[in-house]
């Protein structure tokens, strides 16, 4: 078998398919979810803390160049710039976006699973008794009655 082959026949699996339209839905799907954390719950969460700008929360490590014209406040500035710098306030906006894109896949995957459970069946009704055993229930009954 030649190679193009077996790559043709391992892409054409089902499994690899829906895995490629996974991963494409979920990219998009994580824009929107880093749009609603970015654009929504963040301004709200800055707005009760007080005003507080989590993108500009930081530690520097590392000393301001002297060349240095950007704001010594800034951290995309001083990023820019080459200072080591650790974005605490970064990482907290991607574990929101974390936390909120895992529990909306939960919520989509408990949905499925609801969906693909069986209906709950009506009780079946028991199988027709096969006829040796009415055979002997009768001779049982027959001989009961002699015995009488």
């Amino acid at each position: 078998m030649s190679m193009i082959q077996e790559f043709k026949e391992f892409a054409l699996k089902g499994n690899v398919m829906d895995l490629a339209v996974g991963v494409i839905i979920g990219g998009a799907f994580s824009t929107i979810v880093n749009s609603v954390v970015k654009d929504l719950i963040m301004p709200v969460v800055g707005l009760a803390t007080g005003g507080l700008d989590f993108s500009n929360m930081y530690i520097r490590l590392g000393h301001i160049p002297a060349n240095y014209k950007g704001n010594p406040e800034s951290y995309k500035d001083l990023q820019t710039a080459g200072v080591a710098v650790i974005g605490y306030g970064s990482f907290i906006t991607v574990l929101i976006n974390f936390i909120i894109l895992a529990f909306i896949i939960f919520m989509m995957v408990k949905f499925i699973n609801n969906l693909r459970k069986p209906a709950e069946a009506a009780p079946a009704e028991p199988p027709p008794t096969p006829e040796d055993v009415l055979l002997l229930r009768e001779i049982r009954d027959t001989l009961k009655n002699q015995q009488r």
